[in-house]
């Protein structure tokens, strides 16, 4: 065992001494050590249970024969920290956590790892720890928050942003704002929408590293802590088969899951997530890959922000397996690619039903021919920008329009909430990148602005930041490169014509290379905001978004 380095033998009396001061038997400490890394906190609504899928998943363990030790993570919530300077750390945490998993597992030699997330930037970083740390390793999520109910509809969090924009506009009143607020997130889980969160638990599942259900069982179904215990015992099957996170998370389980992710039209930060995870086991994709993956991948899946179809119809309907058994159908799964369940992925897709094929389109009558995300490049980003085209009306998919240029978030958005945007604009946000942000804040507040302004149907926004999972419309993020680093959309002046066709998979600035050229001569990059602390450190090493904001 991995452990007996830390545990076995004369010369680690003192470390058995420490392991029974925490309450350890020898029976206990003889036996392989799991560690169950929890990121439960009480901030964050789709991690406040997570102390009882901890306490499911060390019942597995211990049904299976292993000694269960929790260890902690931080989480960051997004929609807790969106629209304000808290957004600029949402980013960056998913690199703490990656850190902080890996420095945790390694300084005990635990010998296999179970991890728990649920939300937005904890996903991914704990993805990118196993990855790391290439132990038997199973990831179950603490499962998608239900859907709300407000005056007859099914409402969740990206209703409430919204509704802000719809006050503005004099159409709710505060009575009204209160009862939605009071209603629209009704129970603890990740927010019910096909967000960041839900995209990446489901994505967990194509790669392999989460068992069939842990993007879609609803977080207060009883089979959410079944599933928790499955994967209590599944881990001490792999560490007994030897199968470690490498086996699993290969290339062609990357590729599974960005078919998937094309395939359900999930959140635009898949792209820099699954980047930056695929980076971590050395098979790097770029957006060229993406925009391959989206070509061939017909989109089948429209939840909300796309529908007003939330996760839960998604469960029902099948689940991650059904889509995969309709691409699979397809010839678009690999079917080889290992998972924690002990099926191949091949086979987990083939023995799958689609219960629902109103809900889950079957592989021959999908949504569009092409995948949910699309790549844009042009003279406004020449190494690509990031649109969820399955979110975009058909009427929105080609633009052109005078560009409305803000510095910052907030800037942009006391234009859009004081009456200054009008139809047919096209709100360019910068200096919101990985560098220049820093921390390339996810922007909700803006997009869902302008939906409750009542513009989303005439009204482009674009930015080298992040647009949150929950924003639909022609909104298109991680420009590249970014503002900071001088990339042309630091060039933009305001009344500049932007042209967006996401069908051609374009973004254009329609200004002469030569006034580009004298454009870029008269810039200079700003004083960065951040002198001290992690923020100030994270600028000085992060990639640009096109690589996955990564940090080297």
């Amino acid at each position: 065992m991995r452990s007996d380095r830390m545990k076995k033998g004369v010369a680690r009396t003192p470390h058995r001494s420490l392991l029974k001061a925490s309450g350890l038997t020898d029976e206990e400490i003889a036996r392989s050590l799991v560690a169950v890394v929890n990121s439960v906190n009480d901030v964050i609504p789709g991690h406040v249970d997570l102390d009882k899928i901890s306490d499911a998943v060390k019942a597995g363990v211990r049904m299976a024969g292993g000694t269960p030790l929790e260890i902690a993570t931080i989480g960051v919530c997004d929609g807790i920290a969106m629209g304000h300077e808290g957004m600029r750390f949402s980013l960056p945490s998913r690199e703490v956590i990656a850190d902080s998993v890996e420095l945790a597992v390694q300084a005990h030699a635990f010998d296999a790892v179970v991890l728990i997330p649920n939300c937005d930037k904890i996903i991914p970083g704990m993805l990118m720890a196993a990855a790391r740390l290439d132990l038997p390793t199973v990831v179950v999520s603490g499962g998608p928050m239900l859907a709300g109910r407000w005056r007859g509809e099914d409402v969740d969090l990206d209703t409430v942003f919204k509704a802000v924009g719809q006050a503005s506009a004099g159409e709710l009143d505060e009575d009204d704002l209160r009862e939605l607020e009071d209603g629209a997130c009704p129970t603890c889980g990740s927010c019910a929408g096909l967000f960041t969160a839900n995209s990446m638990n489901c994505l967990t599942e194509a790669i392999g590293l989460g068992l069939p259900g842990n993007g879609t069982v609803p977080a207060v179904y009883s089979e959410r802590i079944r599933l928790a215990k499955r994967a209590g015992m599944r881990v001490m099957d792999l560490l007994a088969e030897e199968v470690t996170a490498r086996d699993i998370v290969t290339p062609d389980a990357i590729r599974n899951a960005m078919t998937l992710d094309m395939a359900f039209g999930g959140s635009s930060n898949t792209v820099l997530h699954l980047t930056a995870i695929a980076h971590e086991v050395g098979a790097d994709i770029t957006l060229d890959d993406w925009a391959a993956v989206s070509a061939e991948t017909p989109n089948l899946v429209r939840v909300s922000p796309a529908s007003n179809r939330h996760m839960e119809d998604l469960y029902a309907a099948g689940g991650i397996p059904a889509i995969m058994h309709e691409l699979d159908r397809a010839g678009l799964v690999r079917r080889d690619t290992l998972t924690v369940d002990g099926r191949t992925m091949g086979e987990i897709a083939e023995q799958a039903v689609n219960r629902d094929p109103e809900m889950i389109h079957p592989a021959d009558s999908p949504y569009l021919a092409e995948g949910g995300l699309r790549v844009l490049r042009g003279g406004l980003a020449p190494d690509g920008a990031v649109v969820k085209q399955s979110a975009v009306a058909e009427e929105r998919r080609r633009h052109s329009g005078p560009a409305r240029v803000f510095e910052s978030e907030e800037d942009a958005v006391a234009a859009i909430l004081g009456g200054d945007i009008r139809e047919g604009d096209v709100v360019v946000i910068r200096y919101e990148g990985p560098r220049g942000g820093p921390g390339m804040r996810e922007m909700l507040t803006p997009t869902a602005s302008v939906k409750g302004m009542g513009l989303d149907t005439s009204v482009a926004l674009i930015t080298d930041g992040r647009f949150s999972g929950a924003t639909s419309g022609a909104s298109i993020g991680h420009v590249s490169p970014e503002a900071a680093d001088g990339g042309p959309i630091a060039l933009v002046r305001e009344g500049d014509t932007v042209e967006i066709d996401i069908d051609a998979g374009t973004l254009d600035l329609a200004v002469g290379e030569a006034e580009l050229s004298r454009r870029l001569e008269e810039w200079a990059p700003p004083a960065p905001r951040y002198t001290t602390g992690y923020l100030a450190r994270y600028a000085k090493s992060v990639s640009g978004a096109d690589k996955g904001a990564v940090v080297s």
